[in-house]
């Protein structure tokens, strides 16, 4: 027979670690949690960052919870400003920046991820921002309001949300993408190319096939040859791992930290939640990093679960949404390696597009249409197999595929 929990640590102050601490309490469990994390904030989801806190000059951050609120209401000792550095698994203790050691019957790591560094723009002659936390949100917010020439390193979800604000506040703005499209390895050429005509349609530049290979005082240059001006680049590139934990603990940690289906690692009594977590994807066919809101949140709730004995497996379609001028676009499982059905008329600015494989609907990327993405969730989900002709057609109702 297991010992009893006691003492659950977390490291990692971001979504997943409150989220996952909220659901120990919502559970029933009555030991003591503490929270640790690096930030000087109490946790807070970060799609605010490249959303909300861009879009409006005097947005304030929304907390999950206010850093008093831990404690008083949910009896959760929320340190903040105290990265784990070290973590001793035969002593079952985690050891922070400061020096100070916390024990645990049960730890989880929600450490997240760090942004990708450009090394080509290690030693800039300009302006060099990332966009991952509060200040760093706050920092560019205030540059786009001097109306700049902007560069932007990247054109995925959070560059382009980037651009889009900087856009909307007059900035001159160039988009620098190394793929001969935007968001290959999410959007089919039919999105990627809607998404582009709307950002040009209010100023944006594209450079496609280049990188940046270093700078001067003016700007930027790529390896096309070309020199771009700029005041201030902003770099996504995309995210890695935050390994310290995790390589104390002797977890490989090169594509994430493994977990099986109910979040537990290799190494015992250590659990792992959020965007560091490599978990199966069934509509992907292979284990991969999740890096969206929904799996901060609902993942860590079922790792919670776990973490006191529940048997409580995650599976949920990957799922995320980006806002760009007056487009929503919403996106589950896989897009990719897969035969693409579209439903309703794409001139009209609403539609869908189904992913599948065979008889499987492994994929589903919205514009404009989230009630039909809700349901298009659910058949993904429930690996529900209606026919081919049926999605074809406009009338066919989704809710079928699920009877």
């Amino acid at each position: 027979m297991s010992a009893p929990v006691e003492n659950i640590v977390i490291a990692g102050a971001g979504q997943a670690g409150g989220r996952a601490a909220e659901a120990l309490r919502a559970r029933g469990f009555q030991g003591a949690i503490t929270i640790l994390g690096e930030e000087p904030h109490p946790p807070y989801e970060r799609p605010q960052l490249s959303k909300a806190m861009l879009y409006s000059p005097d947005a304030p951050v929304a907390y999950i919870k206010q850093a008093r609120d831990w404690s008083n209401v949910l009896n959760v000792r929320l340190e903040t400003g105290a990265a784990v550095t070290d973590c001793d698994a035969d002593r079952r203790t985690v050891t922070t920046a400061d020096g100070r050691s916390f024990a645990y019957d049960r730890l989880l790591i929600a450490t997240g991820t760090r942004p990708r560094r450009l090394a080509a723009l290690e030693n800039p002659c300009l302006e060099i921002q990332y966009l991952r936390n509060v200040e760093d949100a706050l920092r560019f917010r205030k540059s786009v309001q001097h109306q700049s020439r902007i560069v932007i390193v990247g054109g995925g979800v959070i560059g382009l949300e980037a651009a889009c604000a900087a856009a909307k506040n007059g900035c001159l703005v160039t988009v620098i993408e190394s793929e001969p499209r935007l968001l290959a390895r999410a959007f089919p050429p039919l999105v990627s190319d809607l998404v582009a005509a709307k950002h040009r349609s209010h100023g944006v530049n594209f450079i496609f096939g280049a990188t940046v290979t270093g700078s001067t005082p003016d700007g930027v240059q790529l390896s096309n040859g070309e020199e771009v001006e700029a005041d201030l680049v902003l770099i996504g590139i995309g995210v890695e791992p935050v390994p310290t934990v995790a390589e104390r603990l002797g977890l490989p940690t090169a594509g994430g930290i493994a977990v099986d289906a109910c979040g537990r690692t290799a190494a015992s009594g250590v659990f792992c939640a959020g965007d560091a977590a490599l978990q199966w994807s069934r509509c992907h066919g292979r284990a991969i990093r999740v890096e969206t809101w929904a799996n901060a949140q609902n993942q860590a709730i079922s790792v919670a679960a776990n973490m006191i004995g529940e048997a409580r497996e995650y599976s949920d379609p990957p799922w995320f949404w980006t806002d760009q001028y007056d487009l929503n676009i919403q996106v589950a499982g896989d897009m990719l390696d897969s035969d693409h059905i579209i439903r309703g008329d794409e001139r009209s600015g609403r539609f869908s597009v189904i992913a599948m494989r065979g008889s499987e609907v492994v994929g589903a990327l919205s514009v404009n249409a989230a009630k039909e993405m809700a349901m298009l969730k659910r058949v993904i989900a429930a690996n529900a197999r209606p026919s081919r002709a049926d999605l074809e057609s406009p009338a066919y109702d989704l809710r079928a595929a699920l009877k």
